[in-house]
């Protein structure tokens, strides 16, 4: 499965910032245990059970761990009695024996994505109803989150815990010293580009050896061009990768291509994030995750602006800003328990606890007290905050198998020849039949 990368770790698929977290979240904490299978005990009863409730993590990095560790020992002080077991897995691990562990024993909460990938086993059955649940929580979230946060049959299977958002990074000072304005549409975004090359700058930083990056592009330009409906009916195999409009998108991408940093194929991500600090360069299309190649005396020196409008019947109104969060299983050991702590993840307390561990993310719930977020969390928290639409990332959007071959192989052919665009859009629209058939 494609997850996104996390900064500072070994070229590891997409893990994504938001996934790192989880795996930070997981982590805390929680005695770690071997595969999902081993990790999932929600399905068995015991004498103790309607006491005890278990908890399927994601997030085995120590830092995260001890995260959501404190956050679960907060949350048995105040339970009236139960007690928690969390089961933490290796994220990758935890990915790819999801769909047996969900059909096994899985434990009674479940760490999972929002948006499509908590729709394919909700679609199958294989995940717990929370809408009664939505009822008492609904109020902590925007409509873009209930919306990534609800099934095919409109009933809600997902708690949200923190996201981060995708958008244009750059260096405020490097942009005051120059006297650069935000771009508002992509006709101004050309213009600044090529004023920034003609200043010496790399325009926009760019790196696709490790595969998923330049899917965040992608995205960006199907949804400002074709609206946030197509871009998911796209990814969920109901549209038609030879249509004209998915031509159209890697026509405008052909068109930047010259700005972007060349020989992107031969450069991880944080190199190029690297030539956004050392101002090399004076964009960045990332995630937020990007100020983690920034010390910390130069994080405040870090903002962002959500890509310009392209097609002005969408404007600006979808924002990427993968959520992590959690299901319950679809017969929880303990029901009464497992709603009782997705209930607790909800509120604002654990998850400002959480970003503590990762200051670049931040709280899904929307009443979280911000005055302690830093520069760019109070930019991230505003912009994901006036979105209508969220998306989650091609790679979490869609079939996991067309995300990890039809979606990275094609992207890394349009780079290594974007006069090939028929040709590219070809194979992709096959592999889709395929794989969506």
């Amino acid at each position: 499965m494609m997850v996104r990368y996390t900064p500072g770790s070994s070229p590891l698929p997409h893990l994504d910032r938001r996934t790192l977290l989880r795996i930070m979240l997981a982590g805390a904490g929680v005695a770690a245990t071997g595969g999902l299978a081993a990790c999932g005990s929600g399905g068995s009863s015991s004498g103790t059970e309607s006491k005890l409730v278990t908890f399927g993590n994601n997030l085995s990095d120590q830092v995260p761990k001890d995260a959501i560790t404190a956050a679960v020992k907060a949350f048995e002080a105040n339970s009236g009695g139960l007690t928690v077991t969390i089961n933490t897995k290796q994220h990758e691990q935890y990915q790819e024996q999801i769909n047996n562990y969900l059909q096994g024993k899985p434990d009674d909460v479940l760490a999972w994505f929002a948006g499509y990938r908590m729709r394919f086993f909700a679609d199958q059955g294989l995940t717990g109803d929370l809408t009664d649940l939505w009822g008492k929580i609904g109020g902590n979230y925007s409509d873009a989150l209930k919306q990534a946060s609800t099934g095919s049959d409109k009933k809600q299977y997902f708690v949200p815990f923190t996201q981060y958002p995708w958008g244009m990074f750059y260096r405020k000072s490097v942009w005051q010293e120059r006297g650069y304005a935000i771009p508002k549409t992509l006709d101004e975004l050309v213009a600044l580009a090529t004023k920034m090359k003609a200043d010496g700058l790399i325009p926009i930083a760019f790196a696709q050896k490790q595969g998923w990056p330049g899917m965040g592009t992608f995205d960006q330009l199907n949804f400002r061009i074709n609206g946030y409906q197509f871009h998911v009916d796209l990814l969920a195999g109901k549209e038609n990768w030879q249509d004209k409009k998915v031509k159209d998108v890697f026509d405008t991408w052909k068109r930047l291509l010259p700005f972007h940093q060349e020989n992107a194929l031969g450069r991880e991500w944080q190199e190029a994030a690297q030539t956004l600090q050392q101002k090399k360069s004076g964009m960045y299309l990332l995630g937020a995750f990007v100020g983690q190649q920034f010390p910390d005396a130069e994080k405040d020196d870090l903002d962002f602006f959500p890509f310009p409008e392209i097609n002005p019947e969408h404007g600006t109104d979808t924002v990427e800003a993968p959520i992590d969060g959690y299901m319950m299983a679809k017969k929880p050991a303990n029901p009464e328990g497992a709603i009782k702590l997705l209930e607790y993840l909800a509120s604002p307390e654990p998850q400002l606890a959480y970003l503590k561990a990762d200051p670049t993310a931040v709280a899904t719930n929307q009443k979280a007290d911000t005055s302690g977020y830093n520069s760019l969390q109070k930019k991230a928290a505003e912009v994901i905050k006036n979105a209508k639409h969220i998306t989650q990332f091609l790679d979490r959007d869609t079939d996991p198998g067309f995300a990890s071959e039809a979606a990275t192989n094609g992207l890394i052919a349009f780079i290594k020849n974007p006069d090939d665009i028929d040709s590219v859009l070809k194979g992709m629209a096959d592999q889709a039949k395929n794989i969506f058939k």
